[in-house]
């Protein structure tokens, strides 16, 4: 139990802190359940779970602040949720996810770096890019998503705003959108194939609800905290490399 109530804190945390920039915070609860020694079988279905409620409650929250945007958004959803559901249907191994997870989580901490370098560069209002290149990233993301429990919104936010496809704000909004589906399909993905939920959902799901709804708040109204995202950044690739090398 205390390890239960340990994860929860964690959660509230993490969500709070990734939802101000438009993520549901897979790639942070994976981080804190690698800390704990949570195995993959529980890891991945929670990951999941709690990304759909934070991606929910974040996308609604920059959709009510006028940040949305269909048209940069609808390519890269059609391409990457058949492909979130392939991905979140196939079982590999233990050692193989561990080293993918990590990999993921060392390149969210690069992005919450480099969002903290380019975020009073970027323009707000997107120069759309074309719908073969959208569909081609979009399909790209949505298997590793569904593949390693991530959202994948720490791999389309920086794409976004490298090519200046978005700006901070706009990129959060699309992100969120992004992850809330691509987590839907890689969860049923992982259900029809046989995995269940783990116990104790419910109580965690509680945690990420409130920090979720606080952190977007804060997201869509100013700017973050730069050297929060770089804390986090550093939490990250500590608990990346622990997953790769140990």
């Amino acid at each position: 139990m205390h390890d239960i109530a340990l994860a929860s804190i964690y959660f509230f945390a993490i969500a709070l802190l990734y939802s101000t920039v438009g993520h549901a915070g897979a790639s942070g609860y994976l981080a804190a359940m690698a800390l704990l020694s949570f195995s993959p079988a529980v890891m991945k279905p929670t990951a999941l779970a709690l990304n759909i409620i934070v991606a929910l409650v974040t996308a609604i929250r920059f959709a009510k602040a006028g940040y949305f945007s269909w048209r940069l958004f609808w390519p890269f959803a059609l391409a990457s949720v058949p492909m979130a559901y392939l991905g979140g249907g196939m079982q590999v191994d233990a050692t193989v996810y561990k080293i993918l997870v990590g990999i993921a989580l060392v390149f969210a901490a690069l992005n919450l770096i480099l969002r903290t370098r380019v975020a009073a560069e970027a323009p707000e209002g997107p120069a759309y890019p074309g719908i073969g290149a959208s569909l081609a990233v979009g399909a790209g993301l949505g298997f590793l998503s569904g593949l390693t429990g991530v959202g994948g919104g720490i791999f389309l936010s920086p794409v976004l705003i490298i090519l200046q496809w978005a700006g901070l704000r706009r990129t959060a909004a699309v992100a969120a959108a992004f992850i809330l589906l691509n987590s839907i399909s890689g969860l049923a993905g992982y259900l029809q194939k046989g995995g269940a939920f783990p116990d104790h959902l419910a109580f965690w799901s509680v945690a990420v609800v409130v920090g979720g709804y606080i952190g977007s708040t804060l997201g869509a109204t100013k700017f973050n905290s730069p050297v929060l995202r770089v804390l986090l950044g550093v939490m990250l690739v500590l608990a990346g490399v622990k997953m790769v090398v140990i």
